[in-house]
């Protein structure tokens, strides 16, 4: 069911490096309104999707093997597409200070836990537009 009447359209984007939580993150963004979901597992990749077709709303795992994905992010803020970052490890993570506004799901995350953080998400881009 929608949050607080807050629903996601078009083409999302999850940038993941497990297949199995990719998976389950997909089938929510789907649920919550995603015509399509891009799931890649790096940067590279990331960027490259971002390029061909700029998604309407993104799920960014924080920690993708060696790399982060704070560059995924940045491309995305100046393109003003609503991001959620996931991270395992709490929020024991020093997020740069200009991320100090996005929201953030933690790992293993439920369509319960991700939902509403989405909704967070589209309300503070909404905010960030206006």
């Amino acid at each position: 069911k929608p949050v607080s009447g807050r629903r996601l359209s078009g083409r999302a984007l999850i940038v993941e490096d497990n297949m199995i939580i990719a998976l389950d993150a997909e089938t929510t963004l789907e649920t919550l309104g995603a015509t399509s979901v891009d799931v890649v597992p790096s940067v590279s990749e990331a960027l490259r999707v971002i390029e061909k077709a700029t998604p309407t709303f993104a799920i960014l795992d924080v920690n993708l093997g060696n790399e982060s994905s704070f560059p995924i992010a940045d491309r995305l803020i100046a393109l003003g597409v609503p991001i959620v970052f996931a991270t395992g490890y709490g929020k024991n993570i020093d997020f740069p200070e200009r991320f100090a506004n996005v929201p953030v799901v933690s790992k293993p995350y439920t369509d319960e836990s991700l939902a509403p953080k989405v909704a967070e998400g589209l309300a503070r881009a909404e905010q960030t537009k206006a």
